[in-house]
């Protein structure tokens, strides 16, 4: 928690004066806070008392007042650069020391939808002043009797009147304020860069340090900036003025219309009036004068610019062409799909060294993280590409699905962040589609999705608005269900309904909600009405009900399985769960397409329940297989009798490519997941990595080895793992041997985008399992850069494997080698893969030194710490260091993604001790990771549970392989 401070009266009068009159105000504010502040000592405000008035229902601000527009000004106290003591040529020169404090005040302007007494804001962390209530109607002031903070999660700022609001009558609230700049990633934060590299070591060095003033506003901290009507469907009106340092450069939603100087000192910026849009959406950055930007090429039809700011040395080099050129194409797409153009006249994307989560999708300012926007040719990976596009096209997308249409509440997060998740698969698919990452992209997503929801502790993708009130509850909606199961449930309605009536039901959708807000219900009515003038197109078919067919998977947590006997034709659907003898009387309405080997067309059959029926179609004749959900287009997974489940496996064995590519993998998928729910048997999951040694292709590969690695995590401190490693050592040395020449001449394929995500594959898997010819591959290739004098020959998208595997194989000196280099390195990606390396070490001792680094900001960004230790708990010689270690430091550690904490240190927990100590945990003050820690609870039960019945199965199975193995080799 931040601290406050306090500010003169003197100082917040010269704020009141700054909205009311010339540019002169804020030339004599300027000088007032100068003079008022020179010699005292700041102290923090006197605590408010906390309200006795019961608060509004759920925690949420009567509607009452509704917002038009705010005038803000903003004054950033911030020192973009600190030259220390003593420093430079004249030792008795000395600048001031880092202050962090803002200043301000705003004016919002509202309409009284209903009569009242009260105004009801959010704020929070700040010290609030001099409140002025203006009827605009009348021009005469409101007296104030009353301004109280309520003490609890509301962050409520009431203020009480003398004289009631009157219904349609037009009002405004003045209020002066001051905060202090966050140093921990959220709302008006702090982020350091350095001139040249992320040297360290060079602190003194008085040309080095720089410091960056941004806002990270998502979901509720706007209230900790300004006091605002802190909720997305009170949107209005932004217009902002920012005084900031005669070296500093501002930047904000909206384009600058005037800019000036204001004394030796000081300038100001005042901003464009921004489109109507949510607080959350509000951004403002104040950058050095150095940072640098371009501005990505357009052409004659196009009206928006497109700026990239990074720091200097970035764009001099061309680090940020890649990501202007792909957000032109990116836009460009975009208007044209959804016929509407971009509502503003510039976008600006803004790489920052501290930011989480990976961007922000603030409307005309984008906030990356470096990693994220900047491409290094020779140095970044091909991959890191990827990365690149699919985050602008997620973000993008926003501009529309978030920020023109915005969802009224947190609970329907995913309308926003499950539409951008799908479109961005579309969309790169469409400006790179050498990159042919759509069809990996969605497993990805439907994988994820599908292992957060088959627990009991999910949630829908629409839970009650009720269920969603404070702070917590709205960033425990940031996870896998409203991104990827969003996507994916989206997918599968575009499936149902046709791309050509789901893409116009969105197209109507924005132009029918342009500025406003929605909820589910509301997309769901534009795609019905798209799909009713469509009624003459014979490609539309089961479209009466869109509502009916959609609501169950957006109202009810979890996915259904569809058991198929192939002898009887029966089929029936049952919600999965992990633990199979929980009770559910969920069901869906399920669009089964399904072929068999008689033959190839694909036939379609509904369930409208979850009562078992006969369908003459699936019934097997002649020793037939029948594949059901043909490219895993719905959000389901399939069981089949055990006759037709061999009858698969063994086509997969015979001839692989009679079964689509996303079915190889998915029949993988759900053996190995319908077995750790014990609907099949864990040797028939096994057997489905049989056919492995022949196949090539990344999907059903990427599938086996994260399904083993549940395995793995579950079996790595027991007899199981020596011959588990022997039969995957075994089943990956063809496909190693299909990359190997590539790989030792640090070459990758070009021919196929997709087999570089299985060469990585291979040598991870490899070399993890001990292939000797791969971990000496590993150890050559890096020993001969430690000697190279930093000359580093490895190819780029090789380089995150190669690292790990040799610090795995290594001692200190590979180490402290990794280290040297992470702390030299400029290029984000390649610290990225660098900060992953160092995890890998199998000696404990530099595992506790490298956790200890996570607690020094110096050494780790607080944004990188949560990853950090999830890489090091991946290790099964750092799993418990790092249990421990969250548990010593929550309060640091968490500040980043504390959900991530806990899934990745608590991943191999499997024992009654293991599940009692976790529920100990349970009584930490957790925040918003405290649903994290439901869940694993609830996967740690079902651990123990899986281990202690298919432990003697997993043994046997892998020790006759193994036995086959070593015959083979006699």
């Amino acid at each position: 928690m931040p601290l406050k401070f306090g500010t003169s009266k003197a100082i917040a009068i010269a704020f009141g004066v700054l909205t009311v009159s010339s540019i002169g105000g804020m030339f004599t504010m300027i000088i007032l806070f100068k003079a008022q502040t020179q010699n005292i000592t700041m102290t923090p405000p006197p605590t408010l008392p906390p309200t006795t008035m019961a608060p509004p229902p759920n925690m949420r601000l009567p509607k009452s007042l509704v917002p038009q527009k705010y005038d803000i000004v903003l004054a950033v106290h911030l020192y973009t650069k600190i030259i220390e003591e003593g420093n430079g040529s004249n030792p008795n020169i000395t600048t001031p020391n880092q202050t962090m404090i803002f200043t301000g005040n705003s004016t919002v302007h509202f309409q009284c939808a209903q009569k009242t007494m009260s105004i009801f804001l959010n704020s929070r962390y700040l010290n609030v002043s001099s409140p002025v209530v203006l009827n605009e109607n009348t021009k005469r002031n409101i007296k104030v009797s009353g301004m109280k903070h309520h003490d609890d999660e509301s962050d409520f700022l009431e203020l009480e009147l003398m004289d009631p609001l009157e219904t349609g009558g037009n009002y405004s609230l003045f209020l002066s304020f001051h905060g202090e700049v966050s140093d921990n990633l959220e709302a008006l934060y702090l982020s350091r860069y350095t001139d040249g590299i992320f040297d360290y070591e060079s602190v003194d060095d008085p040309n080095a340090d720089r410091f960056i003033a941004a806002t990270n506003l998502q979901p509720t901290d706007a209230r900790k900036v300004f006091p605002c009507f802190d909720e997305p469907d009170m949107k209005a009106v932004f217009k902002l003025t920012i005084i900031h340092r005669r070296e500093t450069r501002a930047l904000g939603n909206a384009a600058p219309y005037e800019s000036n100087i204001l004394d030796d000192e000081w300038q100001y910026t005042i901003f464009r009036a921004t489109p109507k849009m949510s607080t959350y959406l509000f951004a403002f950055a104040v950058v050095d004068d150095s940072f640098k930007s371009i501005t990505s090429p357009s052409s004659d039809t196009d009206r928006v610019e497109i700026n990239t700011y990074a720091r200097p040395e970035a764009i001099n080099a061309g680090h940020a062409d890649y990501a202007g050129d792909i957000a032109r194409k990116l836009l460009r797409f975009y208007e044209s799909q959804f016929e509407m153009k971009y509502s503003m006249e510039k976008i600006d994307q803004l790489a920052l060294p501290d930011l989480y989560p990976a961007a922000m999708e603030n409307w005309g300012l984008i906030t990356y993280q470096e990693g994220f926007l900047l491409y290094q040719e020779g140095v970044s990976s091909l991959l890191h590409k990827e990365d690149i596009a699919t985050v602008i096209a997620h973000e993008l997308a926003h501009q529309w699905f978030g920020n023109e249409v915005t969802m009224k509440w947190w609970n329907d997060l995913w309308l926003n962040e499950g539409i951008a998740t799908y479109l961005s698969y579309i969309a790169v698919d469409s400006v790179e589609p050498t990159f042919n990452i759509k069809e990996i992209s969605i497993m990805n997503d439907l994988h994820d999705a599908f292992r957060e929801d088959a627990l009991a502790s999910s949630h829908p993708l629409s839970p009650a608005s009720k269920e969603i009130n404070t702070t917590d509850h709205i960033l425990g909606m940031f996870d896998s269900i409203s991104y990827s199961k969003g996507a994916i449930v989206l997918r599968m309605l575009a499936n149902h309904v046709g791309e050509v009536v789901f893409n116009k039901g969105l197209q109507m959708y924005l132009k029918a909600f342009q500025y406003g807000n929605v909820e589910k219900d509301d997309l769901l009515k534009y795609i019905q009405m798209a799909a009713n003038q469509n009624r003459g197109n014979k490609a539309v078919r089961n479209t009466d009900d869109i509502a009916g067919f959609m609501n169950p998977w957006t109202t009810q947590s979890g996915y259904p399985v569809i058991t198929i006997n192939t002898t009887n034709g029966q089929v029936y659907q049952k919600q999965f769960l992990f633990n199979n003898s929980a009770n559910s009387s969920n069901s869906w309405t399920v669009e089964i397409e399904f072929i068999s080997n008689a033959s190839s067309k694909f036939e379609k059959v509904y369930l409208y329940n979850n009562k078992p029926v006969n369908k003459e179609a699936f019934i097997a004749k002649n020793g037939e297989w029948i594949l059901a959900n043909i490219n895993c287009i719905g959000y389901y997974r399939v069981n089949y009798n055990p006759e037709n489940w061999e009858r698969l496996l063994a086509q997969l064995q015979k001839n692989r490519h009679s079964i689509p590519l996303l079915n190889r993998g998915q029949l993988i998928d759900d053996a190995f997941n319908l077995a750790r729910a014990k609907l099949v048997n864990v040797t028939l999951a096994l057997n489905s990595t049989l056919f492995l040694t022949k196949e090539t292709e990344f999907l059903p590969w990427e599938s086996a080895v994260r399904n083993l690695e549940y395995f793995i995590l579950m079996f790595d401190r027991s007899e199981v793992y020596g011959p588990m490693q022997t039969y995957l050592r075994e089943q990956v040395r063809e496909l190693y041997n299909v990359f190997k020449n590539d790989t030792d001449d640090d070459r990758v394929p070009q021919n196929d985008h997709s087999l570089q995500y299985t060469q990585l594959l291979a040598i991870k898997l490899a070399c993890s399992n001990g292939l000797p010819e791969c971990v000496e591959m590993a150890k050559q290739k890096y020993a001969a850069w430690m000697e190279s004098n930093n000359t580093n020959s490895i190819h780029p998208n090789l380089r995150s494997e190669i690292y790990c595997q040799a610090v795995a194989a290594g001692e200190k000196e590979e180490w402290e080698f990794a280290w040297d280099m992470y702390q030299t390195s400029s290029n984000t990606s390649e610290k990225e893969q660098l900060r992953r390396a160092l995890s890998c070490t199998k000696k404990i001792w530099l595992l506790s030194r490298y956790l200890d680094y996570t607690l020094d900001p110096e050494k780790i960004r607080l944004m990188d710490v949560a990853s950090t230790i999830y890489y090091i708990a991946q290790n099964s010689a750092g799993q418990a260091l790092a249990w421990n270690f969250i548990r010593a430091n929550w309060d640091y550690v968490s500040q980043g993604d504390g959900a991530m904490l806990i899934a990745g240190v608590t991943s191999r927990f499997s024992t009654e001790f293991e599940l009692e100590e976790l529920m100990r945990f349970q009584n930490y003050d957790l925040g918003g990771a405290s649903w994290a820690v439901s869940l694993a609870i609830e996967q740690t039960r079902v651990n123990i549970q899986w281990v202690k019945e298919n432990k003697d199965d997993v043994l046997r199975w892998f020790e006759q392989k193994t036995s086959s193995v070593r015959q083979k080799e006699y």
